[in-house]
């Protein structure tokens, strides 16, 4: 594993498929998942000039959080989130990517001690394995969730099955932007909606033509 190399890949690449679809350079922020990895590993990341570090687990998370404290970094909770894990981590968080539910987002109310940035999760491909709202879902529950004002729902987020083709990833990822254009011209409170957390190693290519804005990578930093 030279991290130097794959580091300086991985953002060429995304730098490449920025420009393909024709946006700006800075548009797209890419998260290195490290939930793979110990500290030491991501620390060595973050001095290869990563800014965004993502875990899935709480407990990770914390470590990499705690040890990592004098870096300037911001930090995504990417996995799902048991509401009684919500009071451990929730305030150390700037963007969670996985809010999937109304009492979710009731106990971050409870429990934040400032307005946190989340992802509403969506599941577009309706895969039984996966969480998040249906899209029936998610629209019946705005009215609710806009009023917890501890929450600023910045975007939507979504995952693609692994086995899908280009063509299927470019429809899943089209139909979660065409929804959060939808989420974004009703107005709610605390629903900016003007992001987008699609993508991954495999497929962040497709991702960033439907308008991603943040790429989730992590098996490409570390090969």
């Amino acid at each position: 594993m030279n991290l130097k190399e794959n580091t300086n890949l991985v953002f060429q690449q995304i730098s490449n498929a920025v420009q393909e679809a024709g946006r700006e350079n800075d548009s797209v922020s890419v998260i290195a998942v490290t939930k793979y990895v110990d500290v030491e590993t991501a620390s060595a990341l973050v001095s290869q000039g990563v800014q965004h570090i993502g875990e899935n687990r709480v407990d990770k998370f914390l470590d990499k959080y705690h040890a990592l404290s004098d870096k300037n970094l911001t930090w995504h909770l990417i996995g799902t989130l048991q509401r009684r894990k919500v009071k451990e981590v929730i305030s150390y968080v700037d963007y969670f990517h996985a809010l999937d539910s109304l009492k979710l987002a009731q106990e971050i109310q409870k429990r934040a001690d400032h307005k946190i940035k989340c992802f509403l999760q969506v599941n577009i491909s309706k895969e039984e394995s996966k969480h998040g709202f249906s899209k029936e879902e998610l629209l019946a529950l705005l009215p609710e969730l806009s009023e917890l004002d501890q929450i600023e729902y910045v975007g939507l987020m979504t995952m693609a099955p692994f086995e899908a083709t280009s063509q299927e990833l470019l429809e899943i990822f089209k139909e979660t932007q065409e929804l959060q254009k939808n989420i974004q011209e009703k107005h709610l409170p605390n629903m900016p909606m003007t992001e987008l957390s699609m993508g991954m190693s495999r497929d962040f290519k497709e991702a960033i033509q439907c308008g991603s804005t943040f790429v989730r990578i992590g098996t490409a930093f570390f090969k």
